[in-house]
């Protein structure tokens, strides 16, 4: 969802070059956004397809963050190369009718010759969303993680200040992780509980492969009071991912913001998912810009 509501107009003309998407899609039935083999189901393909339909042509489109399996995104930037030209409802909508009900454009804009999905990016945002009471949840059981034991979201909150900043994310990263380098800038985290759901709110530069979830499943351990507060600042300090227990499930992550510098033109996110952002005040739902670059900075991900 956008913070300001988006019209769709037809009084004006997108394509020609470089169209940037803006969309949601509910991860459940998807193994990622990434294309994968015959008869396997991707964001990347599904998009791709509907895409297509409209321009008329093949599309190879380029997003700001593969997710993986399961994982969903209430707010996700992608962009694609064409010459067909259409105006902003004919994109939105004609995309829409051609994509399967778990996929849903929002918007389309032209793209400068230098915007690039991922690497003009300046930051991630993602939401993971457990589910935290005695028994296992049923309408929401492909949209929260969840757990028995009992969190303790403040703990979990002090614990999770160790890893604001730039470090080395080695013992947070996944085995196959195919990235150059472990380090990244964490911008902000932060934990909190609304009833039975506790949510981990948290923004970087970039992200490694399963670092969110990585880093969730280290706090729940914090949270249960299996772990002391003091053992994620030590198992960052390792670089050992054997260290750091297990990966939480996808189905409780959302990406829920991408930041591009102002000169872009990407509408702002209103940060999802939709049935929690009432749990927080507008400036929590609201871009958060990091302070350790300059807005207009452009940060190429490794």
């Amino acid at each position: 969802m956008f913070l300001y509501p988006q019209e769709l107009t037809t009084d004006n003309a997108i394509g020609g070059g470089r169209v940037a998407l803006a969309f949601e899609y509910d991860g459940s039935n998807f193994h990622g956004w990434q294309l994968q083999k015959s008869g396997v189901r991707s964001v990347q393909a599904e998009l791709a397809k509907a895409v297509a339909k409209v321009a008329d042509h093949p599309v190879d489109l380029v997003c700001a963050g593969r997710t993986d399996a399961r994982v969903h995104a209430s707010y996700q930037i992608a962009h694609f190369e064409t010459p067909s030209i259409r105006n902003l409802r004919s994109w939105v909508m004609g995309i829409n009718t051609a994509l399967p009900f778990d996929i849903a454009v929002h918007w389309a804009g032209n793209g400068s010759d230098d915007f690039h999905a991922r690497f003009s990016a300046i930051y991630r945002r993602y939401r993971y969303v457990i589910y935290n009471n005695p028994v296992r949840p049923g309408i929401q059981r492909g949209q929260v993680s969840w757990t028995f034991r009992e969190l303790d979201a403040e703990r979990m909150n002090d614990a999770a200040q160790a890893l604001v900043g730039e470090h080395d994310f080695s013992s947070f990263r996944a085995a196959g992780c195919q990235s150059r380098t472990p380090v990244r800038f964490l911008e902000q985290i932060k934990v909190t509980r609304n009833g039975n759901f506790v949510v981990i709110d948290v923004q970087a530069n970039a992200f490694l492969h399963h670092m969110v979830r990585n880093i969730a499943g280290a706090l729940m351990d914090v949270g249960t009071g299996k772990q002391p507060e003091a053992w994620i600042r030590d198992i960052l300090l390792a670089k050992d991912r054997t260290l750091a227990g297990v990966t939480a499930p996808p189905h409780g992550l959302y990406l829920v913001d991408v930041g591009y510098p102002e000169g872009f033109d990407i509408p702002a996110a209103e940060c999802g998912p939709g049935f929690l952002r009432p749990w927080f005040s507008q400036a929590e739902n609201s871009p958060v810009y990091p302070t350790h670059i300059h807005s207009k900075q452009r940060v190429k991900v490794p």
